[in-house]
C-alpha cells in the first residue's frame, strides 16, 4: 500500500461577496479533488489545537500525525533543521523575515518576495554587522531566514511574544514589537538592521526598479530543540517530503523522512507544481509514504489576491493531485490519498485562521460517500470529523478513528 498526503497550504477560505458568497474552492475548477470527494470520503479536521496559534508549523505537524500539544516547540527549530543548523538544548532559533517598512508601518511581510540570491547577500551583511559569538544569522529561501541565539533566552520563552509579520501587514511596527523579558535584545537587533539595510546597494537598486526594499529584519517563531519520534517508529512507514519551504523540509529531516528538492520549487505562484508531483511518484517507487506541500494558495491569501488564489488551487488540482491520481490509477497499485489545506488563509483577512479544514480521502478500503465535490460546504455535510487532526494519519494508514 502506498500513502500520499497532498497539502494545498491555506487554500480553505470564507465565502466571498464577489464570488456570490462562494469560496475559492467552490468556484475553482478542481475535477481531481472532486473525483476524490465523489468516489471517496469528505470530512473535517481541527488542525489547530485550542489556544495555539493558527500557524503552518502547528497545522502541518498535526497533519503528519504529531500532536502539537505534545511535540511543538516553535517554528524556528524546524527551519533550522533544513538549514543544517544544529541546536544544543539551551539554544533558541528564531524565524527571521526580510520585510518592507514604510512610514513606520510594516507594508510587505515578504519584501516583494525578494529572490533568494539577493536575500542571501543581505542576510550575510546582517550577520557580519550584528552577529556575535552567541548570535548568528543564516540565509534561507526568498524572505524566510533564521537567527540562532546560543545559550540564550530559553528561560524567557514562556513570556516572549513575537508577532508573525504576515499577521500585521499595514500596522505600525511600534505596536507590534516583541514583548517579554528577552524582548529588548530582539528589538535592538531589528532596529539596528534598518540602518544596515536601508543603505545597502541591493535595496537601492530595488527602490530604483520600484520594487519593495528589504529594509528590516523581523524576528518571530522562536523555539528550542524538539524531541519527536521518527516517522518510521511511529507509523512503520518509510517516506519522503516534498516542499519549497524550510519549515516542511526541516520537519521531514527531524522525523527521519527523505527530503526531496525539486528544481523550480519556489514557495510562490510560479512554483514547479508538476515537478513536485513527478518527484512524489518517483519517490513512491522505493518508499511507502510521501507528503507533498504547495505554498502558493497561502501566499495568495496573504496577498489578498483572490484571482491568484483560485489559480493556485486549480494548478494544485491539475498538476499535483491530477498527475499523481492518474498515474496511480493507471498502475493499478493499492494506495490511499489524502488531500487537504493545513488551515484557512482567507483573502479578506490576509492571515491564517484556526477554523477546521475540509479533507478528502480516496483509495483502497475507503468507502464512497455521497458528495457532489470538494469544498468547505460539502464537507460540512459529513459526519467524519477529527477533533485532533493528528489522528488523521492513523485513519489514513490504519483505518483507526
Amino acid at each position: 500500500m502506498k500513502y500520499i498526503v497532498l497539502v494545498g497550504d491555506g487554500m480553505a477560505d470564507y465565502p466571498v461577496k464577489d464570488l456570490g458568497e462562494r469560496t475559492p474552492l467552490d468556484v475553482a475548477r478542481t475535477p481531481n479533488m472532486d473525483f476524490i470527494a465523489k468516489h471517496g470520503m469528505l470530512g473535517r479536521a481541527k488542525t489547530i489545537p485550542d489556544k495555539m496559534s493558527p500557524a503552518s508549523d502547528v497545522a502541518n505537524l498535526s497533519i503528519i500525525g504529531y500532536d502539537p500539544k505534545q511535540y511543538y516547540t516553535g517554528r524556528g527549530p524546524l527551519e533550522a533543521a533544513n538549514l543544517g543548523v544544529v541546536l544544543e538544548d539551551d539554544d533558541v532559533a528564531f524565524r527571521c523575515n526580510l520585510v518592507t517598512i514604510s512610514n513606520n508601518k510594516l507594508t510587505d511581510y515578504s519584501a516583494g518576495h525578494i529572490s533568494s540570491k539577493e536575500a542571501a547577500i543581505l542576510i550575510k551583511s546582517i550577520d557580519q554587522k550584528l552577529g556575535t559569538n552567541r548570535i548568528k544569522f543564516f540565509p534561507g529561501v526568498s524572505y524566510r531566514h533564521l537567527m540562532l541565539v546560543k545559550r540564550g533566552v530559553e528561560e524567557h520563552l514562556q513570556d516572549l511574544v513575537c508577532h508573525p509579520p504576515h499577521d500585521i501587514s499595514g500596522q505600525e511596527i511600534k505596536k507590534n514589537m516583541p514583548r517579554g523579558e528577552a524582548a529588548d535584545m530582539l528589538i535592538k537587533l531589528m532596529q539596528a538592521s534598518r540602518d544596515i539595510l536601508d543603505t545597502h546597494e541591493i535595496n537601492m537598486v530595488r527602490v530604483d526598479l520600484k520594487e519593495n526594499p528589504a529594509n528590516m529584519i523581523w524576528l518571530w517563531g522562536q523555539g528550542k530543540k524538539p524531541d519527536m519520534p521518527k516517522f518510521y517508529e511511529k507509523y512503520g512507514l518509510t517516506g519522503s517530503v516534498i516542499s519549497a519551504v524550510d519549515l516542511i523540509k526541516g520537519l521531514g529531516i527531524i522525523l527521519g523522512l527523505d527530503v526531496i528538492n525539486v528544481e523550480g520549487a519556489t514557495g510562490y505562484y510560479d512554483t514547479n507544481y508538476e515537478g513536485k508531483a513527478k518527484a512524489a511518484l518517483e519517490a513512491l517507487k522505493a518508499k511507502d509514504f510521501v507528503f507533498v506541500h504547495v505554498e502558493a494558495p497561502d501566499e495568495a491569501g496573504h496577498n489578498g489576491d483572490l484571482r491568484e488564489k483560485i489559480t493556485a488551487i486549480e494548478r494544485f488540482d491539475q498538476l499535483v493531485v491530477g498527475v499523481i491520481l492518474d498515474s496511480l490509477k493507471k498502475k493499478g497499485v493499492d494506495f490511499r490519498i489524502l488531500v487537504l489545506p493545513d488551515h484557512p488563509t482567507p483573502v479578506a483577512l490576509k492571515t491564517h485562521t484556526a477554523d477546521e479544514v475540509c479533507f478528502g480521502i480516496y483509495g483502497s478500503g475507503i468507502d464512497a460517500g455521497d458528495f457532489a465535490g470538494y469544498s468547505e460546504k460539502e464537507s460540512a455535510r459529513s459526519s467524519l470529523y477529527f477533533e485532533k487532526a493528528s489522528d488523521l494519519m492513523n485513519y489514513l494508514v490504519k483505518g483507526i478513528r
